[in-house]
């Protein structure tokens, strides 16, 4: 029998020595690319009523995500030996988290924004699924700022959160939970669209990430050096048509000091600047750190269980 501290020590350790030396798996291997073909594949055969479809879509690929993360990681610390198990657990972590790649991403927005416009728009194309054909110098490195706070979220934080909490149940359970963020995750990326079918995948997309997003704001303005910044987000958090998205990107426009804009859709902190160059970087590095002390508390928790 493994202690189940130094199992959640192993599985975090696992995946934040992954993201760092590999970052993500390659695309045509990764388990989420084949989760987005499963997605596109089940689109077109919709069933009755779009919304009745669209609800047991919503509910079957996140539960069917964690049920085989459950199963695999089960089955190893059963049938192989329980540190199998705490590996493999971290391996579904690292798969369910991604941070490195957004970092590369919107390094190159910010770094090509000024010098060549059009690479930089067509580089956006991989942070955020908005027309990038009109915006600005200024506009892209909004966004690609809005893109670090909003997945440092999504894609970070609440599929840690999730494995952090169920690993009080079982180390199998903590990997179900990240697996099933990230099936709903996806499933709002690529099914969250207005209308009835959508409907419910956005739903359960808003009420998974409900805490990870406000627990984002705290490590972001920290982050960034501005422990009030998550205070001061609390007046236009709520501007943006997301219930969860305006809190990361509301915290960062107040710690970094700086306009974020979608055009038509919302602005944060509109008494400010548009971000320049530096602020893109700052927004980099304070991704980064929030990061790194995600992964720090995570593992923290585990060696205080473990002691």
């Amino acid at each position: 029998m493994i202690d189940p501290g130094f199992a959640l020590v192993v599985a975090v350790g696992l995946a934040a020595g992954l993201e760092t030396a590999v970052g993500e798996p390659l695309a045509r291997a990764h388990p989420v690319a084949l989760l987005g073909r499963v997605i596109a594949w089940l689109e077109p055969k919709r069933f009755g009523v779009p919304k009745l479809s669209g609800t047991v879509y919503a509910l079957a690929v996140p539960i069917g995500c964690a049920l085989v993360a459950y199963g695999v990681v089960r089955l190893a610390e059963t049938a192989v030996l329980p540190l199998a198990g705490a590996l493999l657990a971290g391996l579904v972590l690292w798969i369910s988290s991604s941070v490195r790649m957004l970092l590369e991403s919107a390094r190159r927005v910010v770094e090509l924004s000024d010098e060549d416009v059009d690479a930089a728009r067509d580089a956006l194309l991989a942070l955020a699924g908005r027309d990038a054909d009109e915006l600005t110098p200024e506009l892209l490195r909004s966004a690609a700022v809005e893109s670090l706070a909003e997945n440092f979220s999504d894609g970070h934080l609440a599929p840690l959160s999730a494995f952090v909490a169920l690993s009080f149940v079982s180390i199998p359970a903590a990997a179900a939970g990240a697996a099933f963020v990230k099936g709903a995750n996806t499933m709002d990326s690529m099914l969250g669209y207005p209308g009835a079918f959508g409907w419910a995948s956005a739903r359960l997309d808003d009420l998974v990430m409900f805490v990870p997003s406000r627990l984002s704001a705290l490590f972001v303005g920290l982050a960034a050096g501005d422990p009030d910044a998550p205070l001061r987000a609390r007046r236009y958090a709520h501007n943006t048509p997301s219930p969860n998205a305006g809190w990361p990107m509301g915290a960062l426009a107040a710690g970094l000091n700086v306009r974020l804009e979608k055009p038509g859709v919302y602005v944060l902190n509109d008494v400010s600047s548009y971000p320049t160059i530096a602020d893109g970087r700052d927004a980099l590095s304070a991704i980064r750190r929030a990061a790194i002390a995600a992964y720090g508390c995570a593992l923290l928790v585990g060696v205080m269980r473990w002691l």
